[in-house]
């Protein structure tokens, strides 16, 4: 099996996908706006990847995190809110707070359940800080580490009471940085003093089955590497100080944070120490590049990986959605 996880082009797979899906055997797909029209357009869709591999189980991911970063949008799936609200909520009523965003990602998960979708890229752990780039900003849980851990372990929480596991992002924190890594590559200068409060959220909830990483190069542990192409940080610090011994992503490889061509940047995260390249934009020749550059996974790759997909249950949905939403909203209206 192939250590990368690939997205599609469009509303269906294309013949030359089909083929190259059955021939790379990636450890999975993801799925963003380009994929979505219609709930049994998507349920054809992610059947139809899973009959491929012959299995249930195989990782089928999105970003739907609510608020700014929502891929299935109104009308035909709701909108949930950011992360944002459940801070405010917390400032107020913590228990609330935490009960909401609980139901909120157990919402989510039975509307990404109802359409085959088993894993949603949530809950960020990332700590918000005062005066960083807004590419985080109201995605965050808060600006305390313990109230993110909080409601972080809630989101998993919920997302696992419907199917869907989850995975935490962005290990070890993206809450400092000053640009965005979509676009070009930050560099955080704290010390690693400093550096205790971004990463206590991901050591609070070590236990999580997966977790991606982020493209920011953090003096005070590489000076030369982005923590995805880092062997330091993700030895050291993800892996020893974190203690994170789950199925590591790398955030997505298009990103211009990242220098050198998509497959390159690829083999450089796996040699680093992720165990999977997440590349999402579907062009052939990137994913047919990594294929070539990337061999099957590390004995170890295939322990977390096989984990990761044993705590995923059946993707079928539980009907619960409308009843799952008023009991959040009406914890949301106490601020």
């Amino acid at each position: 099996m192939l250590a990368a996880i690939f997205g599609l082009s469009g509303l269906e797979l294309t013949d030359a996908e089909r083929g190259f899906f059955l021939e790379a055997d990636p450890a999975g797909y993801i799925l963003f706006g380009r994929n979505f029209e219609s709930k049994d357009q998507v349920r054809a869709l992610t059947d139809g990847l899973r009959a491929l591999h012959g299995r249930d189980d195989v990782p089928i991911m999105v970003d739907q995190e609510g608020g700014r970063v929502q891929r299935m949008k109104p009308p035909v799936w709701p909108q949930f809110p950011a992360g944002a609200r459940f801070a405010e909520l917390y400032r107020l009523a913590p228990i609330s707070a935490m009960q909401a965003a609980l139901l909120n990602a157990e919402a989510i998960g039975v509307s990404l359940a109802e359409v085959g979708i088993n894993v949603d890229c949530l809950p960020l752990l990332d700590v918000r800080a005062p005066g960083a780039h807004d590419v985080i900003g109201d995605r965050a849980l808060g600006e305390e580490p313990m109230q993110v851990a909080a409601l972080g372990r809630a989101v998993l929480d919920g997302l696992a009471a419907a199917g869907v596991g989850g995975i935490v992002k962005h290990i070890p924190g993206h809450g400092r940085a000053m640009a965005d890594s979509h676009k070009s590559l930050p560099v955080v200068d704290a010390s690693a003093d400093e550096l205790e409060r971004d990463i206590a959220p991901f050591a609070a909830l070590s236990h999580a089955t997966m977790a991606m990483t982020a493209h920011i190069v953090f003096t005070a542990w590489d000076e030369d590497r982005p923590a995805t192409l880092s062997p330091t940080v993700i030895e050291d610090i993800i892996r020893g100080k974190i203690g994170f011994d789950g199925l590591l992503f790398s955030d997505d490889l298009d990103m211009e944070a990242l220098d050198g061509s998509v497959p390159e940047r690829a083999e450089a995260a796996v040699a680093a120490g992720c165990d999977i390249a997440l590349n999402c934009w579907a062009k052939m020749d990137d994913m047919t590049g990594i294929a070539q550059r990337l061999g099957t996974m590390k004995p170890q790759t295939k322990r977390r990986y096989e984990a990761a997909c044993a705590a995923l249950s059946d993707p079928g949905g539980q009907g619960r959605l409308d009843e799952l939403v008023a009991k959040r909203d009406e914890l949301l209206a106490l601020v």
